[in-house]
């Protein structure tokens, strides 16, 4: 048996079903996310005005965003874990939330005056979200790796990097409606760049840690 061939073989045995991989998927992020909420509800909880702010579009907007990133490289990460999967369908649907945001982002600018744009911007909780959406990432973080190192991923900094974006994304969720600047031209900086860090942490600790 040639070299390749004796490879193939192992990672073939080594591979779990789809199922399998979903349910792995599925718990992991379960027990992220629980020890995630019980940290932000212990340390910041939901904005006082949250009933009144959850009627609003731009406030629904941005929770809607975190969440689509964060379903969408779940499915990038399903195919991930398999190794030799094809992942271009998923890639391509990984970018409907940057484009969703960048859409929202221009029709801010279209409807704001433009002495407005820096004040929305900047905001006024920005180095707060630096600091809360990577925290509250963590536990995510951390049981996304586990679930894809019990499958068999071959790209492993890729993995990793998406991995952090489901983690930075289900944490910028939940800090999310903590949050109370909820300008787009905000969450395309603030956002981004909170998760943006989460998505490197994970590329690297994936090119550390799943082995297989």
């Amino acid at each position: 048996m040639r070299t390749d061939d004796f490879v193939h073989a192992l990672a073939v045995d080594r591979t779990p079903s789809h199922a399998s991989t979903g349910r792995q998927f599925a718990v992991a992020l379960a027990i992220g996310f629980a020890v995630s909420a019980l940290a932000f509800w212990w340390t910041l909880g939901p904005r006082p005005d949250i009933a009144t702010a959850a009627m609003t579009v731009r406030f629904d907007f941005k929770i809607t965003e975190a969440l689509l990133l964060a379903a969408t490289a779940i499915a990038l990460a399903l195919r991930l874990a398999q190794p030799g999967a094809a992942t271009a369908a998923q890639k391509w649907v990984l970018c409907l939330a940057p484009v969703l945001l960048a859409v929202a982002v221009i029709a801010e600018l279209v409807v704001v005056p433009a002495s407005q744009w820096p004040i929305r911007l900047v905001g006024s909780m920005s180095v707060m979200c630096l600091t809360a959406i990577p925290l509250l990432s963590l536990p995510l973080l951390a049981a996304m790796l586990l679930a894809l190192r019990r499958s068999a991923p071959t790209r492993r900094t890729a993995a990793g990097a998406v991995a952090g974006l489901v983690a930075g994304g289900l944490a910028a969720a939940l800090y999310g409606t903590q949050c109370i600047d909820d300008s787009p031209l905000f969450v395309a900086t603030w956002y981004t760049l909170s998760i943006g860090m989460v998505a490197g942490l994970g590329a690297v600790l994936g090119r550390r840690v799943l082995y297989w």
